[in-house]
């Protein structure tokens, strides 16, 4: 399991429990790096949950911050977990590093909600039309480059159907543009629309669409987003729900409760919109069928 989670869930668990011990003891972050000898920004990604952590820098924390033994020794034990290696670390530069941690997470995630505007996720992208927005997005990326990011692409999919730990359940809103718009060949896009067609009769997984019909809608005005939940916890810090919203050149994780509850009502009125499951695959094999004979 360690493995496949890699070492996200792990950072972000202890990066918090450090965050709230320095604030109950009163300590600013710059107080803290002055007193720990390190840079603002060295405390921050530690509290933040970026990157490896040491367990001398926790050990320092926890004196400064006079954290009793028991809890000490319980966030040491923690910290070796910060350096397990998830299995996207093998595709290298293939995956920016700013999505290292979405895909961290997405692994550890019990339920995944999606919402595309434009185009279809990743998670349910075939290679050819993957491919096709690569060389749209990366022109200036060469085939070999295209190919490995496409291959860790296509490594994320099999969460889907894992045994263990359980698949997620996975739900996910389509704009009827996004089944439309083309971004290769036909034929490209009709394989792509079959294999929707294909996933949605996994147990776990549900793809509706939203149509254009439907007009204008919350969801138009917040963009395509990622709403991530996670299983319960043995810890006392259980992993909180996630909002993910990627942009060019990098990505917003919004963990805050009031964050998170403004999406769940723009996700409460796109499930209100969308076609049901049946209406959703009428809908794509009839689109499919218009691509056939167009």
């Amino acid at each position: 399991m360690t493995e496949d989670m890699g070492s996200t869930v792990p950072r972000r668990q202890l990066g918090r429990t450090l965050k709230q011990l320095r604030t109950e003891a009163g300590v600013t972050l710059d107080a803290a790096a002055v007193a720990l000898e390190c840079s603002r920004q060295k405390v921050w990604r530690i509290e933040s949950g970026l990157g490896v952590v040491r367990s001398l820098d926790v050990k320092a924390m926890c004196g400064l911050y006079d954290v009793r033994p028991d809890l000490v020794g319980a966030l040491v034990g923690l910290t070796s977990q910060t350096k397990a290696k998830g299995w996207w670390h093998a595709y290298g530069d293939a995956i920016p590093e700013w999505f290292e941690l979405y895909v961290g997470l997405e692994s550890a995630a019990s339920r995944l909600r999606f919402f595309k505007d434009a185009l279809l996720p990743g998670m349910v992208q075939t290679r050819d039309y993957a491919l096709g927005l690569y060389r749209t997005d990366q022109p200036e990326m060469d085939e070999d480059g295209r190919e490995r990011a496409v291959e860790a692409r296509l490594q994320r999919q099999a969460l889907l159907v894992r045994r263990l730990p359980p698949a997620p359940n996975v739900e996910i809103v389509l704009s009827e543009a996004a089944l439309l718009r083309p971004v290769s060949a036909r034929q490209v896009m009709i394989e792509q629309l079959e294999h929707l067609l294909t996933l949605s009769a996994l147990p776990n997984v549900v793809i509706r669409v939203l149509p254009l019909a439907a007009g204008q809608h919350r969801g138009a005005l917040a963009g395509s987003f990622i709403m991530l939940d996670f299983p319960p916890s043995n810890r006392s810090t259980p992993e909180p729900p996630i909002v993910y919203c990627e942009s060019l050149t990098g990505a917003l994780y919004l963990d805050r409760p009031v964050e998170y509850a403004a999406y769940k009502k723009v996700w409460a009125s796109l499930d209100a919109l969308a076609l049901d499951e049946g209406q959703s695959r009428s809908l794509i094999n009839k689109i499919i069928g218009e691509m056939q004979h167009g």
